[in-house]
């Protein structure tokens, strides 16, 4: 039997690695750098990934689904734009050929080459598992009380500063 200090509960930081599968179970992220949340407090995991962590320990693997409306949201149909091959400097005319654009504010985005066909190649600015179904599949490494620093703040703090899902 587990002591209760190694059971997934509120105000607990929860570390963990985790990989994002699609439906057909093909990896498309995984992460072996360990993340970090305050269990039912900051909001930052998604709400049903917490509620399957829930009474878990150090050790489970947990799996959930993650819808769109959930996760990733859907494509934006304004962060597509389709541009004339010819237009495109020849380093980005193929598929998956990443560039950055700065706006008028100076915020950069980053636009992923997704389609070729025509002579038009499509810039795509929305996150790669919009509009997607996807699991996630936690596997937890640490359960810890949390310091007086971070009950204060609702944010984890280890040695090399602030470790937070984003």
């Amino acid at each position: 039997m587990a002591e209760t200090d190694d059971i997934v509960m509120a105000q607990k930081v929860v570390t963990f690695t985790y990989v994002i599968k699609d439906s057909e179970g093909n990896v498309m992220e995984q992460s072996d750098l360990p993340m970090s949340y305050i269990h039912g407090v900051d909001g930052k995991m998604y709400p049903s990934a917490e509620k399957a962590m829930d009474g878990k320990k150090v050790g489970d693997a947990v799996s959930v689904s993650i819808s769109p409306e959930e996760g990733f949201g859907y494509p934006d149909p304004e962060l597509m734009h389709v541009e004339k091959i010819e237009d495109v400097p020849s380093e980005y005319q193929h598929l998956g050929a990443e560039a950055m654009f700065e706006n008028e504010l100076g915020e950069t985005i980053t636009m992923k080459v997704t389609k070729i066909e025509n002579g038009e190649i499509t810039l795509d600015a929305n996150h790669p598992f919009a509009g997607k179904t996807v699991i996630f599949i936690m596997t937890i490494i640490g359960v810890r009380d949390t310091t007086e620093q971070e009950s204060g703040t609702g944010e984890v703090v280890d040695m090399q500063g602030p470790l937070t899902m984003q």
